[in-house]
């Protein structure tokens, strides 16, 4: 058996690098794209996974490695698009994009759109978020912003599966800018699109902006179940006395 992968420091997990040259200021308009990751962006949606544990004061929880997640997201034999964890990346520039050059089979097509700012934006790290998507165009002036997460499930109260939105996040200079609804409108719209019949995930309810946001976006708070979880060691306990259980027949 493998040994299992070391996990990365603080230091290698985010950096840190703010000199002036790894900053831009974006004045006036930003440009945004949101298209499907795909494994060459592994490296930043680790980072990004990582942010988001730094937001909820958990990164003792965070146990995925950029191995982990590329067979997580990116494997050999993919369920169907959609099916599996989907990652979907807002991009951001100073400068217009342009539709891609290059023709793939991802079956979704990048969504271009603007913002029209009212203050300056500083992209502090310029060269950490730099993205590494080739549309063809020769542009290299485009950063990472943020992520949403999301797969299918099932229920037996529906007849087809809906979407899992697990997370929504943002890197600090890109929030309140309107881009959560962007993003989390795309993915709705692809749910609409595709024949999925809901888009429910967990809210935090101390999070009073994020949970606005959510009944902004029409979604139904259902107050009459709550979140149980069944992990770690109590988990563990069910495998060990199945195990025990056989060591005794």
């Amino acid at each position: 058996m493998a040994a299992a992968p070391q996990q990365p420091t603080l230091s290698e997990t985010i950096t840190t690098n703010s000199s002036s040259e790894n900053k831009v200021t974006i004045n006036e308009k930003i440009y945004t794209r949101v298209r499907l990751a795909e494994k060459a962006d592994v490296h930043h949606i680790h980072q990004l996974f990582y942010q988001i544990h730094a937001y909820h004061n958990d990164t003792h929880l965070y146990k995925a490695t950029e191995s982990s997640l590329a067979d997580l997201l990116f494997k050999e034999n993919p369920l169907p698009l959609y099916y599996g964890p989907t990652v979907l990346l807002l991009e951001v520039s100073p400068t217009p994009f342009t539709e891609s050059k290059h023709t793939t089979d991802q079956g979704f097509k990048p969504v271009l759109t603007k913002f029209d700012l009212k203050f300056p934006v500083v992209e502090g790290q310029a060269e950490e978020f730099r993205s590494k998507y080739d549309d063809g165009n020769d542009k290299h002036d485009v950063f990472i912003a943020g992520y949403a997460f999301f797969f299918a499930n099932y229920s037996c109260f529906y007849d087809k599966p809906g979407f899992f939105f697990e997370s929504l996040y943002f890197r600090e200079s890109y929030r309140k800018l309107g881009m959560g609804r962007l993003l989390f409108g795309t993915v709705v719209s692809i749910a609409a699109n595709n024949g999925f019949v809901s888009v429910e995930g967990i809210v935090a309810v101390w999070n009073k902006k994020s949970y606005d946001f959510y009944i902004d976006m029409g979604v139904e708070m259902l107050d009459e179940f709550r979140y149980g979880k069944l992990h770690g060691e109590a988990l563990q306990k069910y495998a060990d006395k199945e195990k025990s259980d056989e060591g005794g027949c």
